[in-house]
């Protein structure tokens, strides 16, 4: 947003709320992305009653962590509690799909780096899509 000069309040307001939006439903994906992934990994398929789903003893520390780290908050940083967060969902995930920590955390992180490219992805067409167009030369 930095990179684009002269673009109104409103405009502005209304890209990062779609950037929350978007960065809320990965977040909330998260953890069914990883239980999808751990379903291809085990030979027969857990009960849906199992499902992994975020807890506020998951959520409680990603959310503390973005508070306390949002004004800071850079990519080392991010990674870090991406790192965190995904520990906690992966040892949930052991114990609910009764995978080991090992291959829980290779869900989490395959579930992770999936949805991370997908919002990539989204963050490269809204650029595109909002780059100032360069005005047509008079004649």
């Amino acid at each position: 947003m930095a990179r684009l000069s002269g673009v109104s309040h409103i405009r502005v307001v209304g890209l990062m709320l779609a950037g929350a939006v978007v960065d809320g439903a990965v977040f909330a994906l998260w953890p069914l992305s990883a239980w999808t992934v751990a379903e291809l990994m085990l030979p027969t398929a857990p009960s849906d009653e199992a499902a992994l789903v975020w807890t506020p003893g998951l959520a409680a520390p990603l959310l503390l962590a973005a508070v306390l780290a949002f004004p800071l908050l850079g990519p080392l940083l991010h990674l870090v509690l991406m790192v965190g967060v995904g520990s906690g969902l992966a040892a949930a995930l052991a114990t609910a799909a009764g995978l080991g920590w090992w291959d829980a955390a290779g869900c989490v992180a395959i579930a992770g780096v999936g949805l991370g490219v997908a919002v990539e992805g989204v963050r490269r067409l809204v650029v595109r899509l909002n780059r100032p167009r360069a005005p047509e030369p008079q004649t």
